[in-house]
């Protein structure tokens, strides 16, 4: 994993001595640097469509009857020049490229409200990075996971945190997966800018991002290798059928996990939460699910002391 992770690292070139940028390229790179941004860089469009003038507005207001272009949901544009109205009020205009036929101006307030990255990472932040859509998801989740649970609990099935199997891995994805989401909220209320900054330039490399953002890197590789960890401990654990069961209650519990401290992390009480839940998880493995014996007679695993579930030996 540390060698496929560093593999994909790209080391930019340096700058060869003596070499004195232009006053264009100066405000390219400026631009670059504040909006992450630039000429050349790929967008689509995520919302139904997007007009663009087939010229700039002198004053950036946008006059009745003017001739646009409409690009299309799903369409691709490049930038093609950037230009900034200094007395406008919509101050920044893009210059987008479909095709050849297709090539007009838009406002950036209006291109980022109806474009994202044209890139999957981004796209897949765009879906989880909506507050609104968060809100409305927890209820979604919290009602389906109660529901899942309660389902589960009466039939007396194995569930993460509350009947567990003998393995800690459960525990510990459950875990990760909440410290996951308080990364990513944090992220986007102490550093808004270096989280816009890997919007635009994603990448799944924790070695080629800041701290902040490389922490949050290492915990969804960690949530990756963990999952993988614990879907073979659970095949080892349980018959197949109890295997989906449990599989179903753990992916319920994770998803409220991931939805509860996300927003409750904006509004700063996902941090004692956290705390509050790592210590609740961890006492309830060791406390009502680890195996502390093994059967004298068939060596199995056992909870405590007496019949054993699996070949009926006495132990004392």
């Amino acid at each position: 994993m540390v060698l496929a992770m560093s593999g994909c690292y790209h080391r930019e070139s340096t700058t060869p001595d003596g070499f004195m940028p232009t006053e264009e390229q100066m405000d390219s790179i400026s631009f670059s640097t504040t909006h992450h941004y630039s000429e050349n860089y790929n967008f689509i469009v995520t919302a139904d469509s997007l007009r663009l003038m087939a010229v700039v507005p002198p004053d950036g207001h946008v006059p009745e009857g003017s001739d646009t272009i409409v690009v299309l949901s799903g369409d691709r544009l490049v930038v093609s020049d950037i230009v900034t109205l200094h007395e406008a009020e919509d101050s920044v205009w893009v210059q987008l490229v479909r095709d050849e036929s297709t090539v007009g101006w838009v406002s950036e307030s209006e291109m980022l409200k109806r474009v994202s990255p044209d890139n999957f990472i981004s796209r897949f932040i765009d879906f989880f990075q909506d507050t609104h859509l968060l809100i409305m998801l927890a209820i979604v989740v919290l009602c389906l996971a109660a529901f899942v649970v309660a389902r589960l609990y009466r039939h007396n099935a194995r569930i993460v945190h509350f009947r567990d199997i003998d393995s800690f891995y459960p525990t510990l994805l459950a875990l990760l997966v909440a410290a996951a989401a308080v990364f990513y909220s944090s992220i986007q209320l102490v550093a808004p800018d270096s989280w816009r900054h890997f919007y635009y330039h994603p990448t799944l490399n924790p070695f080629a991002v800041p701290l902040h953002l490389m922490l949050f890197l290492f915990s969804f590789w960690a949530i990756v290798i963990m999952t993988l960890a614990t879907l073979d401990d659970v095949r080892r654990h349980l018959p197949f059928g109890q295997a989906v069961l449990y599989v179903i209650g753990m992916a319920a519990v994770c998803s409220v996990n991931y939805v509860v401290f996300s927003v409750s992390t904006l509004y700063y009480v996902g941090y004692p939460l956290l705390l509050i839940y790592i210590a609740a998880a961890v006492y309830a493995y060791f406390r009502y699910s680890r195996a502390r014996f093994i059967c004298g007679n068939c060596g199995h695993p056992i909870r405590q002391k007496g019949l054993c579930p699996y070949c009926g030996a006495r132990n004392v």
